[in-house]
């Protein structure tokens, strides 16, 4: 984990980009309410589309695992049948 920045010297990009997975992992739309890195977001409009860019990311992602439907149950039967006629010997005397 990161130090804190706890002086009143504004943060700079290089210690902003320190802090973004501690922020990240606190709050999984990379919102804040520490003043520092309010302070600087405010500030640098580099950092702020970087963590705009992240945030889109990072929603794009979250929106990879839901299914648009769910599997018919018809298609877990169909599975399951195929392991089992996977599972089941050969007979090779038919051959």
């Amino acid at each position: 984990m990161t130090t804190q920045n706890n002086d009143t010297a504004p943060l700079s990009c290089a210690e902003f980009q320190e802090r973004l997975p501690d922020l990240f992992a606190a709050t999984p739309d990379g919102s804040t309410d520490d003043p520092a890195l309010l302070a600087h977001l405010n500030s640098c409009d580099n950092c702020s589309a970087l963590v705009r860019d992240l945030q889109y990311i990072a929603d794009q992602a979250r929106q990879l695992l839901v299914p648009e439907e769910e599997p018919s149950d018809n298609v877990w039967s169909k599975i399951q049948e195929g392991l089992a006629a996977d599972s089941m010997p050969l007979n090779l005397e038919k051959c």
